[in-house]
């Protein structure tokens, strides 16, 4: 589905949505009404760590302050809201299994732990990742973990509008010069997708270094896919010449201020050098997008009016905000159910070249 771009008008109190606490508005209105701390994603999929993270020993996330005890039993990860050493109380969440216990899957190279309800936890509802290999073992350097000071919605709003990139990024990616540019947006209940085509953009300053570029310009594709009830993303770039950047960057809400972000950048098929050092840039960007996003989480939670400014660009943040209250508002209401296929191979949307991901 094409979304089309569009400011949002006046807001307007009118007509809140079925499900909806305190009259929240409709459609493009609802915009600047986002209070992302207040949204809690459940029955989905979270990536709890890395595959390779886990082992005997016990290691301790939380999903929304709710802690996830993992540790590997006869070579199988389990997950559980007490450490194993500790005595259980009665008063168990209602996440977990009468053992206290979370369903658990590996696959991709990440365990997952299901945030809802224990009997609805079902792999159909696993995301798609098509550049990861299924069973994982990507080697250590294209792997790493960061974290933001800010909620998980705000690091993935920031993200899926490209054209930060452009400013933010520059000294990794290039500049905002091109020739031509186009953005399109893509949708449906549980994802939201932006494409940007440019044509005589600048050389990406990292292409050009461990690439050995040396032409001013290359054409690319970028896009960003979001799953949103497990705040993952793809983010996939097509650089001609260059090399294909394939990255999978969920956020995962420890808190409702602080997010965790277990990375994998699958750079199998580039060349030695970028193959290299083009994941442990992330590590820069991510300090970069600190800097904007971090700042943003506690204006959010302020009892004060407000207004969102938006651009041409901004289809798809607004799109992703809108979704995310409705899926929000059916969660209040009871619905739990899943309208669409997150599962489904999403290659051709994010213009995997399949022939270097043949898994």
């Amino acid at each position: 589905m094409l979304e089309t771009v569009n400011r949002p008008a006046d807001m307007d109190s009118a007509n809140p949505p079925s499900g909806a606490a305190g009259g929240r508005p409709t459609g493009l209105n609802a915009v600047n009404h986002w209070v992302p701390h207040d949204i809690v994603m459940r029955d989905t999929w979270f990536p709890l760590a890395h595959s390779s993270s886990i082992g005997k020993a016990v290691a301790r996330r939380t999903v929304y302050s709710h802690s996830y005890f993992i540790w590997r039993e006869n070579g199988v990860a389990v997950a559980s809201e007490f450490h194993p050493n500790e005595k259980q109380v009665s008063d168990k969440s209602p996440y977990t299994d009468a053992r206290g216990r979370y369903p658990v899957m590996e696959h991709y190279g990440y365990v997952w732990g299901w945030f809802g309800r224990p009997e609805a936890a079902d792999p159909v509802h696993l995301p798609s990742l098509p550049f990861l290999p299924p069973n994982g073992g990507l080697p250590g350097h294209m792997i790493g973990t960061v974290r933001f000071d800010c909620s998980a919605p705000i690091s993935l709003e920031n993200l899926i509008d490209l054209t930060h990139a452009d400013f933010l990024h520059a000294n990794v990616v290039g500049d905002e010069k091109s020739e031509t540019e186009t953005v399109e947006t893509f949708y449906d209940s549980e994802t939201v997708t932006m494409v940007r085509t440019c044509t005589g953009k600048s050389v990406a300053p990292v292409m050009k270094f461990f690439s050995g570029i040396r032409q001013p310009t290359q054409d690319i594709r970028q896009v960003i896919r979001i799953y949103l009830r497990s705040h993952c993303a793809i983010a996939y770039g097509r650089f001609q010449p260059g090399d294909d950047v394939p990255l999978f960057h969920p956020c995962v809400p420890e808190t409702r201020d602080r997010t965790r972000l277990d990375y994998a950048m699958n750079t199998s098929n580039a060349g030695l050098m970028f193959r290299h050092v083009m994941p442990k840039a992330s590590y820069l960007v991510s300090r970069q997008d600190s800097s904007m996003t971090s700042p943003q989480s506690p204006r959010y939670m302020r009892d004060t009016s407000r207004k969102d400014l938006h651009s041409k660009y901004d289809a798809a943040g607004q799109r992703y905000r809108m979704l995310m209250m409705e899926i929000a508002d059916r969660q209040a209401a009871g619905d739990f159910e899943y309208r669409d296929n997150v599962s489904a191979d999403c290659g051709d949307i994010i213009g995997l070249r399949r022939e270097l991901f043949r898994y």
